[in-house]
């Protein structure tokens, strides 16, 4: 039995026959599963955070840069597994977290008013990049190096981000619950990436993705917890 891509024939045939699955048969189903669980997450991974903003019409303790490395880095991510052929339980999540972090992108800008002139000049530089990137209408060996430089994006895109959570003492408007099912999606995504035998880049980003967002969800317990104490003794 096969369905989406999930081949269940050994599994339930071991089960029928009064027998646990085998490892070999078990732990590729698995990741088959927890795949298809990221993808149909990340439909909503980032709501919470658009939502958050859009509700307290600010975007206090955002870092615009870091937003707007995590879609440079979600764009060459999903170009380079579209590239590689990469089935879509393995990277699908990146095409819904792209969609989602171009929208949180624009919600900064508009709370973010008056809006520089440098940050339209990346803006429409992306625009204009982007869906050659995708196309995979570029040199095989710059896709690789492309691919590469996608980690230290990511990792470039949470720096910020962290700096400012330390240096206010503050998390601002983000969203725990985003960071949280940012951590737990990156941490399952390593298990999946080396049942789907993806290269080991794909894991490493993967791994680098648990730390930077663990750092984040740790600052968020640490510092927004004494805030809503002193927002307490205001009132």
């Amino acid at each position: 039995m096969d369905y989406l891509g999930i081949d269940f024939s050994c599994a339930l045939g071991s089960i029928k026959n009064g027998n646990f699955p085998p490892k070999d048969c078990l732990l590729p189903l698995i990741s088959k599963l927890l795949g298809y669980a990221i993808v149909a997450a990340s439909t909503t991974v980032k709501l919470p955070q658009i939502l958050k903003i859009l509700k307290h019409r600010s975007v206090r303790g955002l870092s615009v840069v870091a937003f707007e490395l995590e879609v440079v880095g979600y764009t060459i991510a999903l170009a380079y597994c579209l590239h590689k052929g990469l089935p879509f339980s393995a990277f699908g999540e990146l095409a819904f977290l792209l969609i989602q972090a171009l929208i949180l992108v624009a919600i900064i800008y508009y709370f973010s008013q008056p809006v520089g002139i440098s940050t339209w000049i990346r803006a429409l530089l992306y625009c204009a990049v982007a869906p050659t990137v995708l196309a995979g209408q570029i040199d095989p060996i710059l896709f690789e190096a492309l691919y590469a430089s996608q980690h230290a994006i990511f990792f470039l895109a949470r720096v910020p981000q962290i700096w400012k959570n330390f240096s206010n003492k503050s998390t601002g408007e983000l969203s725990f619950l985003t960071c949280l099912m940012n951590s737990g999606g990156s941490l399952v995504r390593v298990f999946t990436s080396i049942q789907e035998k993806a290269p080991t880049s794909v894991i490493l980003g993967s791994v680098l993705g648990i730390l930077t967002n663990g750092t984040i969800l740790s600052q968020i317990i640490i510092y927004q917890k004494p805030q809503v104490q002193k927002e307490k003794k205001v009132k």
